[in-house]
Formats: structure tokens, C-alpha cells, sequence
């Protein structure tokens, strides 16, 4: 089973607003992790700025303070930072402060030194993006600004077509080659494994019928909900029942029964999209009014009653409602039992219509 839904998933095209979700997703669960980067990436430039500073003879001037200080503003921006589309442009602000630091250190190094240097702190770099949860054209574009300022035939003696320039070209076409191979790859993984997780999930808790959240989702945000919002105002359970819908599946058959479903289901929907509802399973479902007074109850019910009647259809159904006041110390199973005693009254004293529990 699990193998047949990953292959219904991979068929599919992810459009541009799961992958805006995807990435907003990666980038707040990565966060420390980004945060992880930038410090052993400042620490890295520290060091080797030290160590020419002082083992090369140059000294500790005031551009290392200046980046040093720019490096530290950015990781405490990254800190408070809590939109992947900022941390984008955060990344490549970045980049170019740190490649512009790398370039100056190795600018120091003896000259024969240099190409090496160069292509190692294009290679670190590269492989530290590409395992960011940034998108594609941030990643492109810090590519592009660490093979520009990076660059190991700019003002070095390296010749673009001696064994030793040919010999780097190859290894840096290899290299952008793998961490964009590698980018893309981690990048459609992660993607289809949060696709996978979010399909499980809405079947965890989702009516694939109805397509309304199912009795496990009911008991758990209601629960919640129970336990969050002030007792300003009332909270109120509703049980709905379909009237005589065993003789809607006895005569006309269980599509039209699923079909009776799914219209009641849309009617919930409608009437009550400021609460939580489910379909509790079979013909049933459930209804969460929290911080509501009983007139509003009574008119939000009433409603419910009459688009149902009135929903123009070839197989009309009609519904019966029981409401009970979720009272001070009440569990929600408590309270679904209050309000299945009422549904019962409404059933047996005519159906269309809601009663309140005594």
C-alpha cells in the first residue's frame, strides 16, 4: 500500500504553493541548523584569519573587526528570522560577505598558495548551501557570487589554459555538477517524503468520503479546544443524525447514500465553518460550538435544519439534532453522551429538528 501511494505521488507535479509551504516548512525545522552553518562558517573565518594575521606576519587590522561585526549583525538576524523568503535573501547577503572575507584572507597567502585556497573555499562553501533549506535561484545565485569573487584564475598565476588551469576548471565543473546534483536530489526527497506525510496524515484525520475531518480529529482539536478558549460565553455539542437514511440506502442504493452524505456534509461545512465538525462515522456527526451564547446555538442549529430541508436535490433527506451544554468538569465523552440522549429525544418526537439536553 505504502508503495502504491508513493508511486501515485511521484507521478504528480507539486505546485508552486506546496512548495512554498515545503520550503517555509524545511527552513522552520532547520532553523537552528541554518543557524548551526553560519557560526561554524564565522569560527572557520576567525581561525584562518588569525592565522594569517599573525603566522603570516600581516596583523590583526581593522577590516577583520568590520567583517567580524558583519558576520556577527547577520547571525543575529538569522536568529530572529522566521520567513524562508527573508532567509533567502539573508543567505545570499551572506554569502558575499563571507566569500569578500575568504578572498581577502587568501589575497594574503603566498601567491603560489592562492588557486588551491581558492578552489577549497569555493568547494566548502558550495557544499555548505547546498544543504540549506533555501530555494533554487538563492542557491543559483550564491553560486554564481562564490565562483565570481572566488574565482582561482583572477589575479593569480594560474593560466586558464596551462595543465594546472585546465586541470582546476575540470574539478570545479565537478564540483558545481555534484552540489547541484546534490541540492536538487535532498531537495525532491524531502519534498516527497512531506508530501507523503501530509497525504497519511489528512487520511489520519480526514474523511475520505466527506472530505471533513473524521472522529479522531473531532475528539482531539475539540479536546483542545475544550481545555484553550475562556469560558466567556457557553460551549455547546452537537450530535446530527440523517432521518430514515438506512431506507435512502435500501431504496436508492449506497452512491446515492454517499452522495446524501457528502451533500449533509457540505451543508456542515457551510452552516458551521466557524467551529469544529466531523463525521463521527456511519450517518453521524459532530459539532463543537465553543464561546457561544444559546440563542446563537439555537439559531446556527435551526439554520442547519432548514438548508438541509430545503438543499433542491432528487433524494431530499432531512436531519435531527441534539445539543447539550458542555458544562464546568464536563469531558468531552461526557459530553457526546449528553447530546446523543438529546439527538435521540429529537428523533423520537418528530425528527427535523434540535433539541437541548435537559
Amino acid at each position: 500500500m505504502y508503495k502504491t501511494i508513493e508511486d501515485e505521488v511521484l507521478k504528480k507535479t507539486a505546485p508552486a504553493e506546496l512548495w512554498s509551504e515545503f520550503i517555509q516548512h524545511e527552513f522552520e525545522r532547520l532553523h537552528r541548523f541554518c543557524l548551526l552553518i553560519y557560526l561554524a562558517s564565522i569560527s572557520v573565518w576567525i581561525v584562518f584569519d588569525l592565522i594569517v594575521s599573525f603566522l603570516g606576519g600581516q596583523g590583526f587590522t581593522w577590516r577583520s573587526m568590520v567583517f567580524l561585526t558583519v558576520f556577527s549583525i547577520q547571525a543575529v538576524i538569522l536568529l530572529f528570522t522566521r520567513k524562508a523568503v527573508h532567509f533567502d535573501i539573508l543567505n545570499i547577503l551572506f554569502i558575499v560577505a563571507m566569500t569578500i572575507g575568504v578572498r581577502l584572507l587568501i589575497d594574503g597567502l603566498p601567491a603560489s598558495f592562492q588557486p588551491a585556497w581558492l578552489v577549497l573555499g569555493a568547494s566548502s562553501m558550495l557544499y555548505s548551501i547546498s544543504v540549506l533549506p533555501i530555494s533554487r535561484w538563492s542557491f543559483y545565485t550564491s553560486q554564481g557570487v562564490i565562483w565570481l569573487v572566488l574565482n582561482p584564475f583572477f589575479g593569480t598565476e594560474v593560466g586558464l589554459f596551462e595543465l594546472k588551469g585546465v586541470m582546476t576548471i575540470a574539478y570545479a565543473v565537478f564540483l558545481c555538477g555534484l552540489t547541484i546534483y546534490t541540492f536538487l536530489k535532498l531537495r525532491e526527497a524531502k519534498l516527497y517524503n512531506y508530501i507523503m506525510s501530509k497525504l497519511l496524515l489528512d487520511q489520519a484525520y480526514n474523511d475520505t468520503l466527506t472530505e471533513i475531518p473524521n472522529r479522531r480529529s473531532f475528539m482531539t482539536r475539540a479536546g483542545k479546544t475544550l481545555q484553550a478558549v475562556p469560558r466567556e460565553h457557553d460551549h455547546y455539542l452537537a450530535m446530527i443524525d440523517i432521518d430514515n437514511f438506512k431506507k435512502v440506502n435500501d431504496v436508492y442504493g449506497h452512491d446515492i447514500g454517499d452522495e446524501v452524505l457528502k451533500r449533509i456534509a457540505a451543508d456542515i461545512k457551510t452552516v458551521m465553518s466557524r467551529f469544529e465538525y466531523a463525521r463521527l462515522g456511519g450517518e453521524e456527526f459532530a459539532i463543537y460550538l465553543a464561546g457561544v451564547r444559546r440563542e446563537d446555538v439555537e439559531a446556527l442549529a435551526g439554520e442547519l435544519c432548514r438548508v438541509v430541508r430545503e438543499q433542491p436535490t432528487r433524494h431530499p433527506v432531512t436531519i435531527s439534532i441534539g445539543v447539550a451544554r458542555v458544562a464546568d468538569g464536563d469531558t468531552l465523552n461526557q459530553a457526546l453522551i449528553k447530546a446523543d440522549e438529546a439527538l435521540y429525544e429529537s428523533k423520537h418526537t418528530g425528527k427535523d429538528r434540535y433539541t437541548f439536553h435537559q
